[in-house]
Order: structure tokens, then C-alpha cells, then sequence
């Protein structure tokens, strides 16, 4: 069975564009709503991570949050804190138990990308894990993944 590809867009951020301030550490540091199409009905729950493509250390962790409650639309402004009411965790990156968004030195650009997972399971992981942690915890139950790149100047 082929699976559908997980189509990943966000009303604020283009892909292949460039973050508007708000979504960034030189703004209000605002996560971004997403809305998903194409999304198995077998999806229990939604991971995203958001990472620094150009960061010296490959593939840095901006923001780890999983266990999101599968739906077609992720909102937007998603507060602090290991865990939330809808039961999703946020993990150690960048953004400790946040959403942290981009911030490069002053004169870079810097690309980032998030990515989003569609799991058949809730993955139960602690609050005190990292994007490692919660791929490694993903492999098996990932159903569909997209990804949207977006770049942002310091």
C-alpha cells in the first residue's frame, strides 16, 4: 500500500520563503499554525521538530513538541511548558520546553525546517528528551512526514 504524502502548509510561512518576525527570536516567538492535508486516518498523534539547516551543528534543534492529538490543523502560539492540556510534550532543544524560533547572528541567513510527523501511537516519552530521543522513539510508528523550509536573516 503506498502511503499518501503528508502535505504540510502554514498560512504565515511559504515554503522555500522567509519567516515573517513574529515566528522569530528577533519577534514575538510565536509557533506558527500549521494545516496538514493528505493525513492518514490512522494517525493517532502528530510530532514536529523545527531545525537549523545551517547551523555549524547539522540539523539543530529549534523546538521538539510530540504526542500533539492527530487533526488537520496544528494552532499556532503553543505556550510553554513540558506539558500541555491536549496532552503534547515539549522537549529539550533550543527552545527548552518552547517553541524557539529563528534567530542567526546579526547579517546571516539561516534556512530552518520544520517537520512533521503523523504517528499510529502516542510516543509517552518524558518532557526531558530531545529530537534524538523522540526519532529514535518514532521509528515504527511513523506514519507520514512533511516537511516546509523557510529562511530567516539575523
Amino acid at each position: 500500500m503506498e502511503r499518501m504524502l503528508l502535505e504540510v502548509e502554514c498560512p504565515d510561512i511559504e515554503d522555500g520563503g522567509q519567516f515573517p518576525l513574529i515566528h522569530t527570536g528577533r519577534g514575538s516567538d510565536l509557533s506558527p499554525e500549521f494545516r496538514l492535508k493528505n493525513l492518514s486516518l490512522q494517525a493517532k498523534t502528530l510530532a514536529v521538530t523545527l531545525e537549523d539547516l545551517d547551523h555549524p551543528l547539522k540539523g539543530f534543534p529549534h523546538w521538539t513538541i510530540w504526542d500533539l492529538p492527530a487533526a488537520e490543523r496544528i494552532p499556532g502560539a503553543i505556550p510553554k511548558g513540558k506539558r500541555l492540556p491536549s496532552g503534547a510534550k515539549q522537549g529539550i532543544a533550543y527552545g527548552l520546553h518552547r517553541y524557539a524560533g529563528p534567530k542567526p547572528p546579526n547579517g546571516h541567513t539561516h534556512r530552518y525546517r520544520f517537520t512533521v510527523y503523523a504517528l499510529d501511537a502516542s510516543l509517552g516519552l518524558n518532557p526531558y528528551m530531545g529530537k534524538r530521543a523522540l526519532l529514535r522513539a518514532a521509528r515504527g510508528h511513523i506514519l507520514q512526514s512533511g516537511s516546509l523550509t523557510a529562511a530567516f536573516q539575523g
